[in-house]
């Protein structure tokens, strides 16, 4: 329940009969203020010196339009409304602290900023005191007509690319140290400029967050979710063909593309957990140890001039080797602990984690063997080499685009991605997966049904470390370095918070959770120290309001629904909580 849900009571005892019309005035109010200038000087980003709306305002903007245009007499209204409502108010409040503070006061704010903080604030007063309604509209089909298959593939194809574009628009906004040239992690002080181009990103996130939120409640999702699933191979297909064309949105910012290949790496092992975690139901927390298995003997076979092996391996081999490697350290590890279950394997897990970064860390020819170089890791890889003589390291034309040699190891990525995600969805369909989701939900019944949960459990871990290995190879070339730094408790619980974030036992939930986890500490460099703290925030926020992660299965979905909480999953059911299965 929400810390606001007695003033929210108050307001509909005492606004009920009129609440429509207020926020209606507020969100109209709050349309005209992104008209005024919002900045008494110039400098601050998103035009808010003059009366053309831009970034923030323009964000802003588009929450008040929903109000005006779209919901008036649509089923889930209000709870739609109230979503929209609070991310503009929240919006509008962080842009006006921070014109003010970069401007020395908030004497600096125009006057548009003070009429949009009113209209804001009448806005989420009269959308928080309309009457409750039933819940989320219902989900919609198109009309039987001949024409519906195609438009069907046509919406399809259509969000595929629109969730191409936010994630060019908001990847587009400028970070701190890409602004000023600055590396706040070695103390640089923090410039105006930082601070108005986070403010922009901050306040991008929270449209496209109070959109999703917003459409959710008015039952678009359900709708969507309908159509996709009858063409879901025309999604992954879409959605294939949008990650494939990225490159060509970036006009040769190579920055953006080693960003997005590094989130590529991040979500295919973030699936090849999802296996042991979201369908075997396994607690790991030392998972990142197969990845660094595999990035290791990809840096130590492929020819770096730092490795005490003179081998020189074709990347085809090593990739596969490298899983290869890691799956038996899975073998190896599972054998003897998963007759564990919940605390204590989750115990035994983070221990082979430290045990693995300390041994290479310590494999330096003083303390124990030369292989792996010790802290210093295995550095200078060379770029990667086809048959046919391309070379990954180096700057190509296509289609007439000049493309910087990161969009190769980019595209590499997409292929990696594409093939984790069908091993994922071949494995969760199959009868070894439903296996899987039975030990997940109830080990002792699926041992009396005669399932051989100890083989079952073995295989996830071995075939959850065979990905991870494969993507730890890729991303070796892709950094060029194998270091101990690289492999610590802190990444494990990174992709393990993606896994539990996005859904588990979901491919989406995996790819969304990485991505979100791996973009957001990016994007907030410029808080410095306090990044984590925030990071931390936005977690335990988005966990309270989306108990079951962002793209829940349908049984998790169900269960939440039936335990108490809503369908768009806005609140959790009573004493439940989104914690990983034991």
């Amino acid at each position: 329940m929400s810390v606001l849900a007695p003033l929210h009571d108050r307001l509909r005892s005492r606004l009920g009969p009129v609440a429509s019309p207020v926020g209606l005035a507020g969100a109209l109010l709050l349309l005209i203020a992104t008209f005024l200038p919002w900045s008494t000087y110039a400098g601050f980003p998103g035009k808010m010196l003059n009366t053309v709306p831009g970034g923030a305002r323009l964000y802003v903007l588009l929450l008040a339009l929903f109000a005006v245009l779209f919901v008036l007499a649509v089923p889930g209204r209000a709870r739609a409304l109230r979503g929209a409502s609070s991310f503009a108010l929240t919006i509008t409040i962080l842009t006006v602290l921070f014109i003010g503070y970069a401007g020395g006061g908030l004497v600096n704010c125009g006057v548009g900023a003070w009429v949009g903080l009113a209209g804001a604030l009448v806005y989420y007063v009269g959308a928080q005191a309309l009457l409750v309604d039933d819940g989320p509209a219902p989900a919609r089909e198109l009309p039987a007509a001949p024409w519906r298959p195609a438009v069907e593939i046509l919406l399809v194809v259509a969000l595929a690319f629109l969730v191409l574009f936010v994630f060019v628009i908001g990847l587009g906004i400028p970070t701190a140290n890409i602004a000023s040239g600055v590396d706040h992690k070695l103390g640089g002080a923090v410039s105006l400029n930082d601070l108005t181009n986070e403010s922009q990103f901050l306040s991008f996130l929270l449209l496209v967050t109070g959109a999703v939120l917003a459409l959710a409640r008015l039952g678009l999702a359900a709708s969507l979710g309908l159509v996709t699933k009858k063409h879901s191979k025309v999604l992954v297909g879409a959605g294939l063909v949008a990650a494939a064309v990225f490159p060509f949105t970036q006009s040769g910012n190579g920055y953006s593309l080693r960003i997005a290949a590094s989130i590529g790496v991040f979500a295919a092992a973030a699936v090849g957990l999802n296996i042991v975690v979201g369908l075997a139901g396994l607690l790991d927390l030392g998972y990142i140890a197969f990845f660094g298995v595999g990035a290791y003997f990809a840096a130590l076979v492929s020819g770096s001039v730092t490795s005490v092996l003179d081998v020189h391996l074709p990347f085809g081999l090593v990739i596969v080797l490298s899983a290869l490697i890691s799956g038996l350290f899975g073998v190896l590890l599972g054998a003897p602990t998963l007759r564990l279950r919940g605390d204590y394997l989750a115990i035994v897990t983070l221990g082979f984690g430290e045990i693995f970064r300390i041994t290479v860390n310590n494999l330096d020819g003083s303390a124990g063997p030369s292989l792996t170089n010790g802290p210093n890791g295995v550095s200078n890889i060379p770029d990667l080499v086809l048959p046919g003589g391309f070379s990954f390291g180096t700057n190509h034309t296509l289609f007439g685009v000049d493309l910087p040699f990161q969009a190769n190891y980019y595209w590499l990525e997409v292929i990696l991605v594409a093939v984790v995600m069908t091993a994922f969805l071949r494995l969760a369909e199959s009868r070894i997966g439903r296996a899987w989701v039975a030990i997940r939900e109830d080990e002792l019944a699926a041992a009396a049904t005669g399932i051989n949960t100890t083989r079952l459990k073995l295989l996830a871990f071995a075939l959850g470390a065979t990905l991870a290995g494969a993507a730890g190879a890729v991303d070796a070339h892709v950094v060029k370095v194998a270091a101990p730094d690289s492999f610590t408790f802190l990444e494990s619980a990174l992709l393990l918070a993606a896994v539990i974030l996005g859904g588990m036992g979901t491919v989406q939930g995996a790819l969304l959770g990485a991505t979100v986890l791996y973009l957001l500490p990016e994007k907030l460099r410029f808080l410095q120290d306090l990044r984590l703290l925030v990071f931390g925030i936005v977690l335990v926020l988005i966990m309270r309001l989306r108990p079951e992660g962002l793209v829940p299965s349908k049984r998790r979905a169900r269960e939440f629904h039936e335990a108490g909480g809503h369908a768009d999953g806005l609140s959790a059911p009573p004493g439940h909580h989104a914690g990983v299965p034991s």
